[in-house]
């Protein structure tokens, strides 16, 4: 791995001397455990701790296949499908493994009794396998997590249609938090020049998955002047709907849960803000009754904020605990998007408030490669900015997934693999130091 690192940070390594460097037989990586998955058996949520499953292995590096890459990590970051993983819930993701390693005998690589995860990367290809035209050996990348194989034609319209569709590092082995990782070439796109390994990987994920749930056509297409309504608008997700939002001439309100993350919100440039324990919302009475004069409270509130208007877009993934007064709150015509349900899959919701005022609600998850794309693209300009408060090295994973399990984190957390510190990896300084508080306004708070 000395190697392979010495060529990534030297100035002078060409594709060729990228090719020819020989690939270790093994690598480390953050994995689960098959024979673990019944660990926290009996515990609530709550109380599962990713810091008891996640391991950090010596594991071989996987057989290259067509259209396939490895890539060297240099940084990755951790997501909720990777605390979920580590929980095992809702289900063992070894479930997913065994499925797609019934496919083919290519596939059968990923079933295995260890589960590599992790669904973001940055960092610098290593091999192409046959048929792997628009990437070289010693192109810097990014990996977005949309993994397809597209023999069907349901996938062929948008790609997250197709019946193999899958998220990588979560319904398939080799994941990103990892020293090396095997990805299908049409995950990679360019790294943005001006970003460090760890800011470069930290969007991926979130950031492609509130572009195709906000901008998208495919999502709420949405447009100047909307209203949106954004649960957790600091945190991972949240914190780039904030940012399209802004960018795109619309009105976030954005639903915080302390004065500090009130504060992110503003220093992204948002106005209308809702710290909802400061307020006192909430929004179930007990384990099964919700209380609709919340609701109206809730409704009240964001019409203060608004001029009087209601909202247009709910940007929705706590799920259960805030989906009753997401369909309330939204107008006639209005559109509520989910992408996600962290506090809880079952949705309750007043259908009379969904069919009688012609309310839609849109299942949006990940993106296409061509929004996942315009989604990177828009980082590489410059128009949106990583939301990374904090890194970890990869022997401190655990501890990463445990504080996003337990929302102590903001933004996007990240977790350095083959970088050996902090800041490395920024190819265009003049650009970044145009953004360069932008790029650090979660570091600072």
């Amino acid at each position: 791995m000395k190697d392979i690192l010495d060529a990534i940070q030297s100035k002078d390594a060409t594709s060729a001397d990228f090719a020819a460097l020989p690939l270790p037989d093994s690598y480390r990586a953050i994995t689960v455990h098959k024979d673990e998955t019944e660990m926290f058996a009996g515990l609530e949520t709550r109380d599962k701790d990713p810091r008891k499953s996640i391991h950090l292995d010596e594991v071989p590096v996987p057989e290259l296949g067509p259209g396939e890459a490895l890539v060297a990590v240099m940084a990755s970051s951790v997501n909720y499908n990777s605390v979920w993983t580590s929980i095992f819930e809702p289900v063992s993701t070894f479930a997913f493994l065994e499925r797609y390693g019934r496919l083919s005998p290519l596939t059968k690589r990923h079933d295995l009794p260890y589960h590599i995860i992790g669904s973001d990367l940055a960092g610098v290809v290593l091999r192409t396998g046959p048929g792997v035209n628009a990437w070289q050996p010693g192109d810097e990348v990014v990996a977005h997590c949309l993994s397809v194989e597209l023999e069907s034609p349901d996938g062929h319209d948008d790609t997250m249609l197709d019946p193999e569709q899958r998220i990588w590092g979560f319904e398939t082995n080799f994941g990103g938090l990892a020293e090396i990782a095997l990805v299908k070439s049409n995950q990679l796109m360019p790294k943005p020049k001006h970003l460090s390994w760890e800011e470069a990987a930290a969007p991926g994920l979130v950031n492609s998955t509130a572009y195709r749930q906000l901008v998208s056509r495919n999502g709420a297409a949405m447009k100047q002047g909307d209203n949106v309504l954004i649960w957790g608008a600091s945190g991972g997700l949240g914190s780039y709907a904030t940012q399209f939002a802004l960018a795109g001439g619309a009105n976030p309100i954005c639903v915080v849960s302390s004065p500090q993350k009130a504060e992110i919100c503003r220093a992204m440039g948002a106005e209308a803000i809702i710290d909802r324990n400061a307020e006192g919302y909430k929004f179930w009475k007990d384990e099964h009754t919700q209380d609709p004069k919340e609701w109206k409270r809730f409704g009240k509130r964001i019409r203060e904020l608004t001029g009087g208007e209601d909202i247009d877009i709910v940007f929705e993934h706590p799920g259960r605990e805030t989906f009753g007064a997401s369909v309330y709150v939204t107008r006639k015509g209005g559109t509520i998007t989910t992408c996600a349900s962290t506090s809880g899959y079952m949705h309750e919701y007043d259908n009379r408030y969904l069919w009688m005022s012609l309310k839609r609600i849109i299942g949006s998850h990940f993106a296409n490669y061509r929004e996942a794309y315009e989604a990177n693209r828009l980082i590489a300009k410059g128009r949106i900015h990583p939301t990374l408060s904090k890194t970890y090295s990869l022997e401190e994973t655990g501890q990463a997934a445990y504080d996003v399990h337990r929302n102590l984190h903001q933004g996007k957390v990240g977790v350095l693999c083959l970088a050996p510190e902090e800041g490395l990896g920024v190819r265009d300084e003049e650009m970044r130091a145009k953004h360069i508080d932008a790029i650090n306004r979660f570091r600072n708070v």
